[in-house]
């Protein structure tokens, strides 16, 4: 809610430059890559529920620092505040541990999705409230849905005595080395740096160009963002399913990048009544696509029992980028102006087009967890990697327990149904 609606609500505080509210945009961001490695290792420890409701009332707190604000300085200390819930990993590892394998995929469908209309919904709203109530009336609104995401976590979200957390879920520190030197999952976590970058950095100046080039007024912004996330929306949904259906991840991948990097470029040296818009539709078609297509390539790319770690480490890439793109949007907003942050916007977008030509699309892989008994623990490694459609084992030899990646299309499941049936 904050995004379409900063740019334009700050103008008039005291110690407004654009480089403080790029600041402002990104201190969340900062904070938020910071602590999803940590707060994902202390769930593991202290469990999911204290670190979710812990950091929805550092949520509440940044959003009431940022309502009462007066000066850029105190927005910055409370968006800051704000990123310190930095629950977002702890989340999707409480969903795994709470639903069967074959509900999760459902299930983290249902997410995505949920994430999706809900950035399309703030963006609405933001300017609604913004308009009828000031820039406070957002962060008030932030306060109450954090509020509000206390009490379904309290008393809607199962809250067992015993967990037994999905070793898919847990954080290890020891492999995050050997995960950002994988060559998928490190094109991949850039790819989410520099998505989330090009849209902080565009938010610097998208809601003044609407407001200012366009002479769209306060009150029509709500359906101005309205048509461009809703058809964007739309739009992306053949594109969607192509992938999936078809197996084109990497030629929609790459036609997406490939749209926003030019889209940026364009608006760097041209932008009109006409023009604009369509770019701005262009821009947020790809970006959904992009957006929702990201963590399922994550998942699939994710070498067996560090998917945890993997997607703790996808989630800081992301608000990393925020980040930067909050700071290096203001930066160069103040240094070389609107058509100069394009440029810059559209450059980091074609350095990652560059990086997806090496992508390979990803395979349909599913992890099996199987029991493995005491007398053939030994030789289950390679009785089960001789098993087709098998790609990787992780054997825990002190839970009886084998986390199996295996191909959807090949894998041999009568051959693995013995194991299974325990």
């Amino acid at each position: 809610m904050v995004l379409p609606v900063l740019a334009i609500s700050v103008g008039g505080y005291s110690d407004y430059s654009p480089l403080l509210l790029g600041l402002t945009l990104g201190a969340y961001g900062l904070v938020q890559a910071i602590l999803q490695i940590p707060f994902g290792l202390l769930s593991d420890r202290i469990g999911r529920r204290p670190v979710i409701i812990g950091g929805l009332l550092l949520f509440i707190l940044g959003s009431i620092v940022c309502a009462l604000a007066e000066t850029m300085q105190s927005l910055v200390v409370g968006r800051a505040l704000q990123g310190s819930g930095a629950i977002a990993s702890t989340l999707m590892a409480m969903v795994t541990d709470l639903t069967s394998e074959e509900n999760r995929t459902k299930a983290m469908a249902m997410i995505g999705a949920s994430i999706g209309f809900s950035f399309i919904l703030a963006m609405v709203l933001g300017p609604l409230i913004s308009l009828n109530y000031g820039l406070s009336g957002v962060f008030w609104t932030t306060a109450i849905l954090g509020v509000l995401g206390i009490l379904i976590v309290w008393v809607l979200v199962p809250n067992r005595v015993q967990v037994q957390y999905n070793r898919e879920t847990l954080t290890d520190v020891k492999q995050i080395l050997r995960l950002l030197k994988q060559n998928t999952l490190l094109r991949l976590n850039y790819g989410i740096f520099a998505l989330h970058l090009a849209l902080m950095a565009a938010f610097v100046a998208i809601p003044t160009i609407l407001s200012e080039e366009l002479g769209i007024e306060g009150q029509n912004l709500w359906w101005v963002y309205l048509l461009l996330l809703g058809g964007g929306f739309v739009i992306m949904l053949p594109g969607m399913i192509m992938a999936e259906k078809y197996n084109r991840h990497k030629l929609i991948f790459l036609a997406s990048v490939g749209v926003m990097t030019v889209v940026t470029l364009t608006l760097s040296f041209y932008r009109g009544s006409v023009v604009t818009p369509l770019l701005l539709l262009m821009f947020f078609t790809a970006f959904n696509l992009l957006e929702a297509s990201l963590p399922s390539w994550m998942s699939k790319s994710c070498p067996v029992g560090n998917r945890g770690t993997a997607m703790g480490i996808y989630s800081t890439s992301q608000f990393l980028g925020a980040f930067f793109g909050g700071l290096l949007g203001g930066w160069s907003l103040q240094v070389l102006g609107m058509n100069g942050l394009f440029v810059v916007i559209s450059l980091i977008l074609a350095i990652w087009w560059c990086l997806c030509l090496g992508m390979e699309s990803p395979r349909p892989l599913k992890t099996l967890v199987l029991a493995v008994g005491g007398s053939e623990h030994a030789d289950f490694s390679k009785i089960v990697s001789n098993i087709a459609g098998v790609k990787d084992i992780l054997l825990l030899e002190g839970e009886r327990l084998a986390y199996v990646q295996v191909d959807q299309r090949q894998v041999d499941m009568l051959s693995l149904q013995p194991y299974l049936n325990r």
